[in-house]
């Protein structure tokens, strides 16, 4: 009788382990380096800080400068010289998208047998209806199309269009939802669709708030905290911030209600480095969004769940937003198979049991239509007037012009002190 009981227990065990995590997949944008709590930031973070600090936070984490080719590697697992993206972001009225030929991370998940939504802002091409979200993996989405908007009109004349951006799948919402401030709409869909899942399914949800990009906009209420801060810029941009670490939190009640936080895993990127002119933070990083320093591709990312064999941990092994796709796949149990050939690696034992990086190189970029910078050294090596980097280990070439590389700390402008440092 003792034998059957323990058999029992053991089988029961060795199903919990094997069971399908639901997955929380978040990423801000614009979101700067120093723009965290836990990197002794002056904005407060208490949910990002909490989650962060009793799960893995991954200090030696990189992203692309730019917003689409981040998003690109994010859902393909393939660098954007493979998929076309590594020039610039895509722009409302140009007829290209995320290759159809490269199935997502949300095609791979749903095949695996995954509920799966999309929340926020897309920006990977909508020019045919194939390239939006609900023609990608997605069963649902809800918000922008583009790469920004104004974040109560959800319109933007800046970028060559003058019209309302926000969809309810394929759908364009009308006037209902005008005056409702994005982060907040966000969040809000994001609760509903965790209420009414079925908890027989796992769930995966992106949630790719807009926030904290341009325009600085935010609430009243969020700005009160922030009084000691002079410079107009960095005072919304805090107050965003805030905004936004207060949707996680209520997103996280929603699975935490919904019986479903156990087993949820939580993984929380930026896009890019923080844009400076605007606000965001980097130090004491060098360059800024869009640029090939520091500032422009390392980033904020940490990952929480009650799977993570070593809790409360900082890593400092190599990891590249390409990695989440085979890492969160196989965590699934999805299969890469009819995918093409990955530039991610899983890495699911680094950031679990601390173990050694899947990879020791990161190819940041090579553009070879960006403007050409200094001289080209031979005729028969690489032509080094041309933009690109590359990491491999502790070492980090960059040739042509990666961008701007300032010393620029955010915090003292508005205060008397010389913005470059």
């Amino acid at each position: 009788m003792i034998r059957i009981a323990v058999a029992i227990l053991c089988f029961t065990t060795t199903v919990r382990t094997k069971r399908q995590p639901n997955i929380l997949l978040i990423i801000a944008d614009d979101y700067g380096y120093n723009d965290i709590g836990y990197h002794g930031s002056e904005i407060k973070t208490p949910v990002l800080d909490r989650l962060a600090a009793d799960g893995v936070k991954l200090e030696n984490y990189y992203v692309q400068p730019i917003c689409s080719p981040s998003r690109s590697q994010l859902m393909t697992g393939r660098y954007q010289i493979h998929t076309g993206i590594q020039h610039a972001i895509f722009w409302p009225l140009q007829p290209n998208g995320l290759p159809l030929q490269d199935p997502t991370l949300a095609d791979k998940l749903r095949e695996a047998g995954y509920s799966t939504h999309a929340v926020g802002k897309w920006h990977l091409g909508f020019f045919k209806e194939e390239y939006l979200p609900t023609h990608r993996g997605f069963d649902t989405f809800f918000g922008i199309l583009n790469g920004k908007a104004d974040h109560y009109q959800y319109n933007d004349t800046a970028m060559g269009i003058n019209g309302l951006d926000l969809r309810d799948g394929i759908q364009r919402v009308n006037n209902e939802y005008r005056g409702q401030y994005s982060t907040n709409l966000y969040t809000k869909k994001a609760v509903e669709i965790v209420e009414k899942h079925d908890s027989e399914k796992p769930l995966f949800m992106y949630l790719s708030y807009q926030a904290v990009h341009l325009p600085l906009q935010v609430p009243d209420k969020y700005l009160k905290q922030y009084g000691h801060i002079k410079d107009m810029d960095r005072k919304i941009y805090a107050g965003m911030t805030s905004a936004m670490d207060e949707g996680i939190g209520d997103v996280v009640k929603s699975f935490q209600s919904k019986g479903l936080w156990q087993d949820t895993l939580v993984v929380f990127t930026t896009d890019n480095g923080g844009q400076v002119l605007y606000g965001g933070d980097n130090w004491p990083l060098r360059g800024w969004k869009g640029s090939l320093w520091e500032g422009g591709v390392k980033a904020v990312g940490f990952v929480h769940g009650q799977m993570i064999q070593k809790k409360g941990a900082i890593s400092k092994e190599l990891i590249h937003i390409s990695d989440w796709f085979p890492t969160l796949i196989k965590l699934a149990n999805g299969s890469l198979k009819r995918t093409n050939p990955l530039d991610g690696v899983d890495q699911w034992r680094t950031i679990s049991y601390g173990e050694q990086s899947q990879r020791n190189t990161i190819l940041h970029n090579i553009d070879p239509l960006f403007s050409h910078a200094g001289e080209r050294k031979s005729d028969n090596q690489f032509d080094t007037r041309e933009r690109a980097a590359l990491r491999h280990n502790e070492w980090k070439i960059i040739t042509g012009d990666p961008g701007n590389g300032s010393w620029i700390y955010t915090s003292i402008r508005g205060q008397n002190q010389n913005k470059l440092l």
